[in-house]
């Protein structure tokens, strides 16, 4: 008799569970709340576009003209530097000892003038003896010719110890030329931003993801702003635009128009990863501010609005004031 009771009771629960469970599957999500509003544009006809901020002399990635271990990294980050400033020092201790070589070899072609001026004048003197004698007699023509040939083949040696000196004083300034280059400077003024660098690390030459070091002039700080190219032709350069700090639309900024670099290129993904993009092309426009209106970082990414006045609709216009064209008056 139990087991009678029982089972309709389990098919009634079960029952009521499945419509429980299908009416609450049904119910709409209730969308979460934004951690922070977004920014919404001032003007009545607006250009919006992504900025990303960077240097007023961009971002300069240092590198190194020669492959070779770090030696010396003589600034931090955050460090003001100067232009010419040393950033930091490459391994130098085979281009010493190349540099001693071509020094030491520099003392032996000046050595080798000195010898070669004495014989000339040894040789010279000796030449202008025979040529002083008035009686012929006294002096084979076998023996003038003799000195006036040592005399010359005496200044061809000298010719060739002084052109030896010039080599070796190449030499000299090609080794300290690239004793030179094993220190890297700064190519403008501006503050240390990034430092990838230790001593004992091995420098890369040539193009890397992660550059050596960054550099950059911020007494100004500029905003790179991506138009999309559907948008391109409503830019008006002398329009008003703003800046809103992504995650906090309280913050903003005037920007005044830097310039407008005029190619439209593939969009780069906001990340700084020049590597990355996107089937979007767009017209890039750098306008600056202040640094000091906005508590921002170079490479932070902001909500950037332009005023742009809308044309008016002249498609019907134009429609209206196409001739109408025949099948029959069309030119075969």
């Amino acid at each position: 008799m139990q087991i009678k009771y029982i089972l309709p009771f389990l098919a009634v629960a079960g029952f009521l569970f499945a419509a429980y469970t299908v009416i609450s599957s049904n119910q709409p999500v209730p969308v979460a709340k934004a951690v922070a509003e977004p920014a919404s544009a001032p003007f009545k006809a607006f250009i919006a576009g992504a900025g990303i901020v960077e240097a007023q002399s961009q971002n300069i990635a240092i590198g190194t003209p020669l492959p070779e271990i770090i030696k010396t990294v003589a600034v931090k980050v955050g460090d003001q530097v100067k232009a010419g400033t040393p950033l930091f020092y490459l391994d130098d201790r085979d281009t010493l000892a190349t540099l001693a070589i071509k020094q030491a070899d520099l003392g032996k072609a000046r050595a080798d003038v000195s010898i070669a001026k004495a014989t000339f004048n040894d040789a010279k003197s000796l030449s202008q003896l025979a040529e002083a004698v008035t009686d012929r007699r006294a002096i084979s023509a076998e023996e003038l010719l003799r000195r006036r040939n040592a005399m010359l083949i005496a200044k061809a040696r000298l010719e060739s110890a002084l052109a030896l000196i010039q080599q070796a004083e190449a030499g000299v300034a090609d080794a300290e030329t690239t004793l030179n280059r094993l220190i890297v400077r700064a190519p403008v003024a501006g503050e240390v931003l990034q430092v990838n660098i230790r001593p004992g690390e091995f420098a890369q030459a040539g193009f890397l993801n992660t550059p050596l070091l960054v550099l950059g002039n911020l007494e100004l700080l500029h905003v790179r702003v991506d138009i999309d190219e559907n948008d391109a032709w409503r830019f008006n350069k002398n329009s008003k635009a703003v800046a809103f700090l992504r995650g906090n639309r309280r913050f903003k900024a005037d920007l005044t128009l830097a310039y407008v670099e005029p190619y439209v290129v593939p969009k780069k993904s906001l990340t700084g990863d020049s590597s990355e993009r996107v089937d979007t092309r767009v017209l890039q426009a750098l306008y600056r501010f202040d640094r000091d209106q906005l508590p921002v970082y170079v490479g932070q990414q902001m909500d950037v609005f332009i005023e742009a006045q809308d044309a008016p609709n002249i498609g019907d216009s134009e429609h209206q004031q196409m001739p109408e064209v025949h099948l029959h008056d069309a030119p075969r």
